[in-house]
């Protein structure tokens, strides 16, 4: 059986068109499939746009959560609830075309890989929005050592090996397209253009996205640490130069700086100083939210069988 889990929030426009094109692609595959859509706590008229489309097909299941816990917190609830021997998981906007899913199950089914990546080749939107995007895709790669995760997101196929894999990682903190790399397995990739969200408005604005992005690097990586240490010792050696410079300039009688550049030298060093505070913080503040162990999501309701 296939499970196609999909994350929903305030997505009442796109429902029909998502419902339909998704039956039609996992019916051609295999009469065996379930659509797992996860409401993360929507304030529209979502909830009963599903339940509609319910009425009619009863292969369309949905968990609807207590509120909006986030994207990957509403994501690892439907893995978590997802029966399939094979299990993909899609956005709700349609930017990634449900449409690959059939050549995703049969990369999966002849036994080669464990795991199947949607991979962007190129992606439409503002040009602001594909930057940044360019730019933490490059980073990310770079700092967390992971090499399957270039221009990958959350548009997968996994077989249930590789789901159990990837559901033994509890960590509070997610970022599934860097945990599902981590995991291993065989991963491929089947290549795609995404598309431009054609209705209603992304979710993922700006500061979502750095948060989204500062969850990845921290989660995986601890080159800030890293960072902090080098910019610390590089500030200890210009300091012991500049205080040597001013004990010899003392002693021979030279004329020393004037205020303002001791002034610039303060707040320099009070800035960085923040900044490592900062750094320091978000690894403490991931530690205590692992440390409180509570639950990343509440279940209000299941509509299954």
């Amino acid at each position: 059986m296939i499970s196609l889990v999909i994350p929903i929030y305030n997505e009442e426009s796109l429902i029909d068109e998502l419902i339909e094109r998704s039956i039609k692609v996992l019916a051609e595959i295999t009469d065996h499939f379930e659509i797992l859509v996860v409401d993360d706590g929507s304030q529209d008229g979502t909830l009963e746009q599903l339940l509609k489309h319910r009425d009619n097909e009863k292969r369309i299941k949905i968990l609807s959560l207590s509120r909006n816990f986030g994207h990957q917190a509403a994501l690892t609830a439907g893995l978590e609830h997802a029966k399939g021997d094979y299990i993909a998981m899609m956005d709700g906007d349609l930017q990634d075309p449900p449409e690959l899913l059939g050549e995703m199950y049969m990369k999966l089914k002849s036994g080669e890989y464990d795991v199947i990546n949607g991979k962007r080749r190129s992606r439409k939107g503002s040009i602001g929005r594909r930057m940044l995007t360019y730019i933490f895709h490059k980073l990310f790669k770079r700092v967390s050592g992971l090499r399957e995760i270039e221009n990958v997101g959350n548009y997968s196929m996994l077989n249930r090996n590789a789901l159990n894999g990837l559901l033994a990682l509890k960590e509070k903190v997610r970022y599934l397209p860097g945990l599902r790399s981590f995991v291993g397995f065989k991963q491929g990739y089947i290549e795609y253009i995404r598309e431009e969200r054609k209705k209603g408005k992304s979710k993922m604005n700006i500061w979502k996205l750095w948060l989204l992005g500062s969850d990845a690097i921290f989660s995986f990586s601890k080159i800030p640490l890293k960072i902090c240490l080098f910019l610390g010792l590089f500030g200890v050696v210009v300091f012991l130069l500049a205080g040597i410079y001013v004990l010899i300039a003392k002693i021979f009688g030279f004329a020393l700086l004037g205020w303002s550049s001791t002034l610039l030298s303060i707040y320099f060093l009070g800035s960085i100083q923040l900044t490592f505070l900062g750094v320091l913080g978000e690894y403490v503040f991931r530690t205590y939210k692992e440390s409180q162990n509570r639950p990343i999501y509440l279940v209000k309701e299941f509509y299954d069988d």
